[in-house]
């Protein structure tokens, strides 16, 4: 079946699959290859078949996509991009998840993954793969379900706006409203990975950090947190602006170069080889979380972002929910922790 005579249904949304899936199960991409529509992908080619122009000076109107019924349907697809878009923007998980991990359920049970060095304190112990005389039982490394029950939150934004009121809004235009929309939410994502760390991954606390407490933030206190990380890599920190202009004011952090970069870029500069988190809202005040993002957090999430389609493909946009569900589970406990002074060891 071609592109432009594919039927469009509201069926289509909320069975499993995403949008764009069954879109593509339809009307798959790789007939198009070696054609002019090759590089676009099912949803696109459906924005092409209405002539729909999502971005640049000739965008269309939001009203566009109400010119047929057929192409009503298109629209909470749109939304739902620009919003991940948004996200995608200013998404911060990229520099602190180990791996994402989509589940069907509120709860979730994470595993437990010791190695001997995240307990052991005498040093021949420490070793996880030490020389065996012959004879020797081959030590081992246990993997299995824990009892840490995880709960992932439901967050979401309302989007309050009549159809009448956005009709002939240009799409490039709403969508600096909805990708903002969407930095909100990533924000928000980004700060309960760092609740996690802080409070453990269970309503419990049984693995909440313990927090290295300082009287103040200073090139030898910041090298302790860094060494203490061993064996695991300090990959990133995160901390709040007023915290990161301390750390880049210290002398041993004016490098020339460095510092040509971040006049010339706005890239933060990287103590220790981490990538530099600041952000207002993700931590507290008088906080630094440090990770090694190999292997600290397992990203869990329901889906992806959900949109209330029935009433915009019905016209009726007064009011449209927009929301996602995550959470995280710890998944080395040596491999996060906290360096805090006064106010900051909780959250």
């Amino acid at each position: 079946m071609s592109f432009d005579n594919l039927r469009l249904e509201k069926g289509m949304y909320g069975n499993g699959c995403t949008f764009t899936q069954m879109l593509e199960k339809a009307d798959p991409s790789e007939n198009y290859r070696g054609t002019a529509l090759e590089g676009l992908d099912a949803f696109q080619r459906q924005l092409k078949r209405f002539d729909i122009k999502v971005s640049g000076p000739d965008s269309s109107v939001v009203g566009k996509f109400f010119q047929t019924s057929d192409a009503a349907v298109l629209f909470p697809e749109y939304l739902t991009r620009v919003i991940r878009c948004g996200i995608d923007e200013a998404n911060y998980l990229s520099s602190i998840v180990a791996t994402t991990t989509n589940v069907d359920s509120m709860d979730y049970r994470a595993v437990d993954f010791k190695l001997d060095y995240d307990t052991a304190t005498d040093a021949k112990k420490r070793e996880i793969w030490p020389s065996l005389p012959e004879g020797e039982l081959v030590p081992e490394v246990q993997y299995t379900i824990g009892d840490r029950l995880v709960r992932l939150r439901k967050r979401g934004k309302m989007f309050s706006a009549s159809y009448d009121a956005i009709r002939f809004q240009r799409l490039d235009v709403v969508a600096v409203a909805l990708k903002k929309i969407g930095a909100s939410m990533a924000h928000n994502i980004t700060a309960d990975a760092m609740k996690t760390i802080y409070d453990g991954d269970d309503a419990d606390g049984t693995n909440a950090a313990e927090v290295k407490s300082v009287s103040t933030f200073n090139f030898n206190n910041l090298v302790d947190f860094w060494a203490g990380f061993s064996p695991y890599k300090l990959t990133t920190l995160i901390t709040t602006p007023a915290v990161a202009a301390t750390l880049i004011k210290m002398t041993e952090f004016r490098d020339a170069a460095a510092g040509l970069d971040f006049h010339g870029t706005g890239k933060l500069i990287s103590p220790f080889g981490a990538d530099l988190i600041s952000a207002k809202g993700l931590v507290p005040d008088s906080a630094i979380v440090g990770l090694d993002k190999s292997c600290a957090l397992e990203h869990l999430k329901v889906g992806d972002i959900e949109v209330e389609y029935g009433k915009l493909i019905d016209h009726q946009l007064e009011q449209v929910v927009i929301t996602s569900i995550n959470g995280f589970a710890k998944i080395f406990e040596g491999a996060s922790g906290v360096m805090a002074t006064s106010g900051g060891d909780k959250w």
